[in-house]
């Protein structure tokens, strides 16, 4: 449900964005939804955070996240609580048209994204409002799960909205998840299975900076985060089972070059 920010020559979001609603202060979905995934969560795998306090306890921030399982979102919801805070993740335009699912959608104070518009600014103006009025918002700069698990190249998106708002990004690593969860593979829900994640030192994007230069400095970030994530894990893959498990030190940056 979640996506990521895409940016491209044509800005990679839509003319949706226009009509956000301001997110309401008493909202029911979101705390229903995470108190039935907490504890599951939460007892249910093994933790290992590093770096909790750089996620502020109040005001905006972007929490810019590599990307291996469909767990991810929840997995950074459960994190930001842990600081008190409710995170707001880019859902695409289409799914908030849906009867039941868009009520939901907007009940949480969740963000649509439609991709297509020819105006970065409007593409990007539901999320920049977001932050502005200091919500806590989710993205994931490599705009879709990474199949071989390495960090990938950054879509510009990410420090595009950190220049347009003003607020930091903070970077993070997750690994552990894909174990459980992972595109193309079957789920395997199990008790036990262990999550680390990193948080990074806060970035700041300043407007005048190049926005591919700003992206590979926030995916470089994310690089040591994922690195040091693995580098704590706890466990290792059995004989047989090594699909999961990646080196340390094979977390390296994939230039955005001239890509959006």
């Amino acid at each position: 449900m979640p996506v990521g920010i895409e940016g491209n020559k044509s800005a990679s979001v839509v003319a949706g964005c226009m009509g956000f609603r301001m997110l309401q202060i008493v909202e029911i979905a979101y705390p229903v939804v995470l108190a039935g995934v907490r504890p599951v969560l939460r007892f249910g795998l093994r933790w290992s955070i590093e770096g909790l306090e750089q996620i502020p306890q109040s005001g905006g921030v972007i929490l810019a996240s590599n990307h291996i399982s469909y767990l991810d979102p929840l997995v950074l919801a459960v994190v930001a609580d842990k600081q008190k805070r409710r995170v707001r993740y880019l859902a695409k335009e289409e799914l908030f048209g849906k009867p039941v699912l868009g009520t939901f959608l907007r009940s949480a104070g969740q963000i649509p994204v439609a991709r297509g518009s020819a105006d970065a600014a409007e593409a990007l103006g539901g999320a920049v409002k977001a932050v502005g009025s200091g919500e806590c918002v989710v993205v994931f700069p490599e705009g879709t799960i990474s199949l071989d698990l390495e960090p990938m190249q950054g879509r510009t998106g990410t420090a595009r909205l950190a220049a347009a708002s003003g607020v930091d990004v903070v970077p993070v690593g997750v690994w552990g998840d894909h174990r459980i969860l992972f595109k193309g593979r079957p789920a395997r829900w199990r008790t036990g299975i262990a999550v680390s994640v990193v948080i990074g030192n806060p970035l700041n994007i300043s407007p005048d900076e190049d926005v591919h230069a700003a992206t590979d400095r926030v995916m470089t970030a994310i690089c040591q985060c994922v690195s040091r994530a693995r580098a704590i894990y706890p466990q290792h893959a059995a004989e047989g089972d090594d699909w999961w498990e990646r080196a340390p030190d094979s977390a390296i940056l994939r230039p955005s070059g001239g890509e959006a």
